[in-house]
């Protein structure tokens, strides 16, 4: 096993619920902690995409971290969302930030500006000398414009003394199982789709960064346990359970998808800083047969 199996399983990309005036809705977030801590899963993974990072900042990006950790009390893991395409400002957060209580830090890669497989390797050498934390690295070209190559990423686990892992979001198979080959021994491999979570496992993934674990921990993160205990044959109704209700949540969106089913639960309102909208009437509906059908 690897030096950090406190990732082995399942991460959350964690929701920031907000109050109809914009702000930080803390007893919602109060809430939804002791949900998914309650559901079992590994750790929680804050400020990350699904957490709406693009719209929080300075220092309520701190009142954020300090939040969770205060809430959490120890009783799992936190990793700390920081990641930006300006990286000397990045440079400058990563030490700026009062980090106390969080085990790692998960870092995109570079966004908008595009920057050439070389760029993004200098990138995270750079945020490598100075993190307060071991860095996940985070591929997830959907969002950023560019996917890391395998190359790009393999050279960055061994060059990177405190990169440990990858969020590996670009759904590129082929990609991912170089990765799984011809990876050193302790970096880590972490599914950051829910849908391919079973088959990655399967070829040496370590579990996952979750989206649907926002609203099913418990069901979701046993799945997960399972594939890492091989036992795919008991795992395979589960994964297939959630497929639709995954595909839901990105339909229009995320996190637009993920809350409404949040919102529904009663767990936190189905509320977003702009741009982030709430998904359609029509498909709002159709989350709610989903989770009647799930139950």
């Amino acid at each position: 096993m690897s030096q950090y199996p406190l990732f082995y399983g399942t991460g959350i990309a964690i929701v920031t619920p907000f109050d109809a005036s914009g702000s930080i809705d803390w007893n919602s977030f109060e809430k939804l902690i002791e949900h998914w801590i309650s559901g079992g899963v590994e750790y929680l993974v804050v400020l990350g995409t699904t957490g709406e990072s693009a719209t929080i900042h300075g220092s309520e990006k701190q009142e954020v971290f300090s939040f969770v950790k205060d809430r959490v009390k120890g009783r799992v893991p936190l990793v700390a969302g920081i990641g930006g395409n300006d990286t000397r400002k990045l440079m400058s957060e990563m030490t700026s930030f009062n980090l106390d209580g969080y085990e790692a830090i998960l870092s995109v890669s570079p966004y908008y500006n595009k920057p050439n497989q070389e760029g993004i390797y200098q990138h995270y050498k750079a945020i490598d000398e100075v993190s307060p934390r071991p860095i996940i690295i985070y591929n997830v070209p959907g969002r950023t414009g560019q996917s890391m190559t395998a190359e790009t990423q393999l050279r960055i686990a061994k060059d990177c003394k405190n990169v440990f892992a990858t969020k590996e979001a670009s759904g590129n198979i082929e990609l991912i199982q170089q990765i799984l080959r011809e990876k050193p021994h302790d970096f880590l491999v972490i599914s950051g789709d829910d849908p391919i979570t079973l088959p990655l496992i399967a070829d040496g993934a370590v579990g996952v960064i979750s989206v649907v674990a926002n609203a099913y921990p418990a069901e979701f993160s046993r799945m997960v346990r399972l594939c890492l205990d091989k036992k795919f044959e008991e795992a395979r109704p589960l994964h297939e359970k959630y497929l639709e209700i995954i595909a839901s949540m990105f339909a229009e969106g995320s996190p637009s998808g993920v809350k409404a089913y949040l919102s529904e639960m009663g767990l936190c309102q189905n509320l977003f800083r702009m741009p982030v909208w709430p998904v359609s009437d029509g498909h709002l509906q159709q989350i709610r047969d989903l989770m009647k059908a799930a139950q």
